[in-house]
């Protein structure tokens, strides 16, 4: 499907460190920095956010301060051969000091990349996994893992490679163990917890 894809995100946290030299793209630095936001339930994620040396300059990082960022979740393949193969990361296009709470939320709009996986955790809970592509301009995409539950699970559980699909949801870290033939390797992966979705011609999801 030819289009633009929406990616507009959120994250209201606070620094978890300081911002580190990223890369340089068309004459621009950029740092990245983690930011880590909590949960309802508690719990906390740590999220890779990418400015640009000027968001910076006008918003400089402290450890333990809040910030909010408004921009876009971005994906890039990892040739290293340390890590993830897909890294995700969260692109800030502005970058403020933040007020006291927390906030994630994500809207997107792409194309099924791959067939939904629909499966069951060992609690009987149904959950489906769904990578998304997302177009940017330029003939360029990011590639977002994201994972469902439940009813909503089954619903995607039904979708095919190619269908266009509206999101919303929350940008979230998890830590597992990697097997390196005798050893394990403790990685961090980034997902998008999805809260609703509906087919991008209107079909909605189930009750």
């Amino acid at each position: 499907m030819d289009m633009i894809g929406r990616n507009q995100a959120l994250l209201l946290g606070r620094a978890a460190g300081e911002a580190q030299p990223s890369h340089a793209n068309h004459g621009v630095t950029y740092f990245v920095f983690p930011l880590e936001v909590e949960r309802l339930s508690g719990a906390a994620d740590t999220l890779n956010v990418v400015c640009s040396e000027e968001l910076l300059a006008a918003c400089p990082v402290i450890p333990g301060q809040s910030y909010r960022a408004i921009g876009e979740v971005r994906s890039f393949n990892n040739r290293s051969g340390v890590g993830s193969r897909l890294v995700i990361t969260f692109f800030a296009k502005t970058l403020e000091p933040g007020e006291d709470g927390f906030d994630n939320h994500l809207e997107l709009t792409g194309v099924l990349c791959k067939a939904p996986n629909l499966r069951r955790t060992p609690l009987g809970r149904e959950i489906c996994d769904l990578l998304l592509a997302v177009n940017r301009r330029y003939g360029r995409a990011d590639y977002l893992p994201c994972i469902t539950w439940g009813a909503l699970a089954r619903f995607c559980g039904e979708l095919e490679v190619g269908d266009a699909v509206r999101l919303t949801g929350r940008l979230q870290s998890r830590i597992y163990r990697k097997a390196l033939g005798d050893r394990e390797e403790e990685r961090v992966a980034y997902e998008i917890s999805v809260i609703e979705l509906e087919r991008a011609d209107s079909q909605s999801q189930p009750e």
